[in-house]
């Protein structure tokens, strides 16, 4: 019993250490566009979606889009390129979402990518609705 109390408080401070380590950053998959949608419709899916979750589009260009999130002291910059084929979305920049580069692998508090798979969901819901809409 002794023992089994020793190694529980030895483990501890590792198990702590574990677990608020940083997951990996993993920029998600391209979204495939359902066929027969425009540049303009498929934008606008993208504008709707990531709106939907607070993310203010802080640039727009044809093809490109960035927004950012601000949540308490957090931030968050995604970049946004798609086509008439496919949408991708790639991480660009934070604050307060302990990002950093260890042993060449990008980390980042595990909040962002819950984050960046809602977005990813409400962008293909909005591209079902503009499907319906044809």
């Amino acid at each position: 019993m002794r023992f089994t109390k020793l190694r529980a408080l030895l483990l501890a401070p590792v198990l702590v250490l574990l677990m608020a380590a940083a997951p990996a950053l993993v920029n998600p998959p391209p979204i495939t566009v359902p066929a027969g949608l425009s540049e303009q419709m498929v934008a606008k899916a993208i504008r709707v979606g990531v709106a939907q979750r607070g993310w203010v589009l802080t640039r727009q260009d044809p093809g490109y889009v960035e927004a950012t999130l601000h949540l308490r002291t957090h931030m968050a910059r995604i970049g946004i390129t798609f086509d008439t084929q496919s949408i991708s979305i790639k991480y660009l920049e934070s604050e307060n979402l302990d990002y950093e580069v260890k042993k060449g692998v990008e980390r980042i508090h595990r909040n962002y990518q819950k984050w960046i798979s809602n977005v990813v969901q409400d962008i293909n819901v909005q591209l079902q609705v503009a499907v319906a809409e044809l």
